[in-house]
């Protein structure tokens, strides 16, 4: 590819020409029809102003693929949860399960991440590291599953009963998957991102409960964590404005008590400070011409 303005090559490893301040060769390099000259598509203007994906058709197939493993996964994860297991029995068959389908389970050796998938019991609010802890009668307990199929990536997650559900249970889970609900049902073309966050706090708030702010939902597909970052929490009218394409995590953590959390000696397993519950759904969605598709759909 020659600079359209100077008639010079433009080398894999120079500046890009569209002047977002990446390589060539990792920003507009496998653009079609790239010119400095062009007006830029929409797909290059995000990608420019954002360093924003928007997926190809052929790539939103291979999320939905590898969004089909996970809730198969999921379901297994789903029949096995019962008081007296460990936290580190459901690593070992998310991670079995991940490696016969012919995947690979991206949080292991994530930045150090030392298991294949997020096991987070009762006041732990994400990342939690699964080991011996032994899951008892009236715990909730969420499980973080992201595979890799064929360079593809989604996300999800989902908080589970352990046994009989205690009344703060309930009442939590309850108000985290509604969260979930209320934050899709806000997707479409021409939408802030920012009206995600803000429908997600109004509703969770409203029940007495209060919104993580540490942690977001994020861009995911062709990577474990992309652009944009989703707020579960904020104004309306804030943040990018969603085009069909976008593929993202919306995860609202929501806890019983404070939003105040700490991180444990581990540098990972993130707790409420006041030890309250805390809960969390998550679905990976794609941003259609005129709405949303989840990618890893279940009920909500």
């Amino acid at each position: 590819m020659k600079n359209q303005t100077t008639g010079t090559k433009i080398g894999r490893n120079a500046p890009c020409p569209c002047g977002s301040g990446k390589k060539y060769k990792t920003c507009c390099m496998n653009m079609k029809n790239f010119s400095v000259n062009k007006p830029l598509s929409l797909k290059q203007e995000y990608r420019r102003k954002f360093n924003i994906i928007i997926k190809e058709p052929h790539e939103i197939e291979g999320i939905r693929k590898t969004g089909k493993l996970l809730l198969a996964i999921m379901e297994k994860v789903e029949d096995m949860i019962r008081p007296g297991i460990t936290t580190d029995d459901i690593n070992t068959l998310v991670h079995e399960e991940t490696i016969r389908a012919g995947a690979v389970p991206a949080p292991l050796h994530y930045r150090g991440f030392p298991k294949s998938v997020c096991v987070s019991v009762n006041e732990v609010i994400c990342h939690g590291i699964p080991g011996k802890r032994i899951l008892k009668d009236g715990d909730i307990v969420n499980v973080d599953i992201t595979p890799i199929l064929n360079g593809y990536y989604a996300d999800a997650n989902k908080t589970f009963f352990v046994g009989s559900a205690t009344p703060d249970g309930e009442k939590i889970v309850s108000v985290a998957k509604e969260s979930l609900k209320r934050g899709i049902e806000i997707v479409k073309p021409g939408v802030h991102i920012g009206n995600i966050g803000w429908a997600i706090q109004r509703f969770a708030e409203k029940q007495g409960c209060s919104v993580v702010r540490e942690f977001v939902g994020h861009g995911v597909g062709l990577d474990f964590h992309e652009q944009p970052q989703v707020l579960h929490f904020g104004k309306k009218g804030q943040g990018v404005v969603l085009v069909p394409g976008m593929v993202f995590t919306i995860e609202p953590m929501i806890n019983l008590g404070s939003r105040k959390l700490h991180i444990l000696k581990d540098k990972w397993t993130a707790v409420t400070n006041d030890g309250s519950l805390s809960a969390q759904f998550e679905q990976t969605i794609l941003v259609t011409d005129n709405g949303w598709e989840s990618l890893t759909p279940y009920d909500l």
